[in-house]
């Protein structure tokens, strides 16, 4: 006759050893992949389960995908940093835990004075199944109409207010950094036109 499954108790919290932090529902965090060659994962952490007795410390995960997990693959818009919330849940050993990190939304992260190797951003949810993500439009900007990467230096028109990259209206990074002001093809036509 087979044993009867031990009772799981769910944990409020769970000191990683290993790692020297505590963990908690909703907590972020990095756990190491199969191959050493691959980054390491980006989980959010949705409960914490041990056995009767504290040990065998079970974590129940919603994964975070990056770009280049997804059906569509990375896209020139996607920030190094970018990862995707996705609809797949797993349970994965307390042990596979190599740090915590922080996943931030699309507008604290680029508000934040220097990123770190722990720093991460989310904009959208992804659909392993279908490859549908939520929201599926995203604000564009610039000639070349993409969404913005947060990795990628803009510059901003005083007349319009629109955002352009150096490249698509023909200026250097360096160049761009130097600009006091600047007026776009549009608006520069404008204020010439009303003169």
């Amino acid at each position: 006759m087979a044993k009867p499954k031990a009772p799981r108790r769910t944990l409020e919290s769970y000191s990683v050893k290993h790692i020297s932090k505590t963990i908690r529902a909703g907590d972020c965090i990095l756990m190491r992949p199969s191959d050493p060659s691959k980054p390491s994962y980006v989980a959010r952490i949705e409960r914490i389960e041990a056995d009767a007795r504290g040990a065998n410390v079970k974590i129940h995960v919603r994964w975070y995908y990056r770009p280049e997990e997804s059906i569509g693959g990375r896209r020139q818009f996607h920030g190094s940093k970018e990862v995707f919330l996705s609809d797949h849940f797993d349970v994965q050993s307390a042990d596979t835990i190599e740090a915590k990190c922080t996943v931030h939304s699309f507008k604290s992260y680029t508000k934040l004075d220097a990123v770190g190797n722990d720093d991460f951003f989310c904009r959208f949810e992804y659909n392993s199944s279908t490859g549908a993500f939520n929201p599926d439009r995203v604000a564009v900007y610039c000639k070349c109409e993409m969404p913005y990467n947060p990795d990628d230096l803009m510059v901003q028109c005083e007349g319009c207010t629109d955002w352009f990259h150096p490249a698509c209206i023909d200026m250097t990074v360096e160049e761009a950094k130097r600009l006091d002001h600047f007026f776009c093809e549009s608006c520069s036509a404008e204020e010439f036109n009303t003169i």
